[in-house]
């Protein structure tokens, strides 16, 4: 005589499929999720890369006249939107435009959550992203001052929001760092735009290091353009070849930043910081001879409070943020 199941048998078995179920999909869906947004991300960087390789400069655009008094109203700012309209527009099929009333007529969210899974409300100028990237700036042997423009935003063929930042002012490589010196060089006004992207606009879950990414340009003229993806890891001070050790051993798709990455990561500080940061020098990747005696080798690092770029001997102790590849 042939045995069968029991409903009983039935509705146990179905019951552990449901659970192993529950348990083992949001993994798998969330790991599906990683890879696509790598490969979104990837193919963006590629398409930005070329895109702003064949402008003749990434700056000039628009015009920025602050208000005459408090309290006058006739502020003027269009550098931004005239940077996607009158420059990024010839060089990158641009489906949409926006201005900063209607960032969300682009697929802007309006909110995001940062990398410490803070919720904050998108930011429309430049200054929302770190307040020390405008205004009246100084160090003890020099001081800038730059404006804070406002956010303009576009949609591309390729479905992805993005968000964008312009100094139309911004300068080519620093040149006056003060070799030997305690003071080092701001290097704030190096920064040309600024992007943040949402490779799915407000579908969700509107996370950066997820769906949401960062992207800056340095330099008007031979413009370096960078995607960093800082990671939730800072470790204590310690010397540059030790530096590079921690990032690899942590991860093996950890490294350091190089100089144009760590600036990218304090143009964007109020999104990417842990929530334990602490600290101001860190080590960047980017090694460079000393033009002055000694003619030693020197690593470059960042003050992620400041914005200074300084030289240091590779024996000196800084803490260490890494990114991933």
């Amino acid at each position: 005589m042939k045995q069968a199941f029991t409903m009983a048998e039935i509705l146990l078995s179905l019951t552990i499929i449901g659970v192993v179920a529950a348990i083992t999909l949001p993994s798998l869906t969330g790991n599906i999720n990683e890879r696509t947004w790598n490969t979104q991300r990837k193919a963006l960087y590629s398409r930005m890369s070329q895109a702003i390789s064949l402008m003749p400069a990434v700056n000039g655009f628009g015009i920025v006249k602050e208000e005459s008094s408090s309290d006058a109203g006739d502020a003027v700012d269009t550098a931004t939107e005239t940077f996607i309209t009158g420059g990024l527009s010839k060089v990158l099929q641009i489906n949409n435009i926006c201005d900063n009333n209607h960032l969300q007529d682009c697929g802007i969210p309006a909110q995001i959550t940062t990398v410490d899974a803070t919720k904050i409300n998108f930011p429309t100028t430049m200054g929302d992203l770190n307040s020390k990237m405008v205004g009246e700036l100084s160090t003890a042997t020099h001081s800038i001052y730059i404006t804070n423009t406002k956010a303009a935003a576009f949609e591309t063929k390729n479905g992805e929001s993005i968000a964008a930042y312009t100094n139309p002012y911004c300068i080519g490589s620093l040149q006056d760092i003060h070799w030997g010196g305690s003071t080092g060089t701001l290097f704030q006004r190096t920064v040309c735009a600024n992007f943040i992207f949402d490779l799915n606009g407000k579908k969700g879950p509107n996370t950066v290091g997820k769906d949401i990414g960062i992207m800056t340009i340095m330099y008007p003229t031979d413009p370096i353009i960078v995607m960093p993806q800082p990671t939730l890891n800072i470790f204590e001070a310690g010397t540059y070849p030790n530096a590079a050790k921690l990032c690899t051993n942590a991860a093996p798709e950890y490294r350091i930043p190089n100089m144009e990455e760590t600036y990218s990561m304090f143009v964007n500080k109020k999104l990417v910081q842990p929530r334990n940061f602490s600290g101001s020098n860190f080590w960047s990747s980017t090694v460079v001879k000393r033009p002055v005696s000694p003619f030693n080798n020197v690593v470059i690092t960042a003050n992620m409070t400041t914005g200074e770029i300084d030289d240091w001997s590779m024996g000196n102790n800084f803490q260490t943020w890494c990114v991933k590849r």
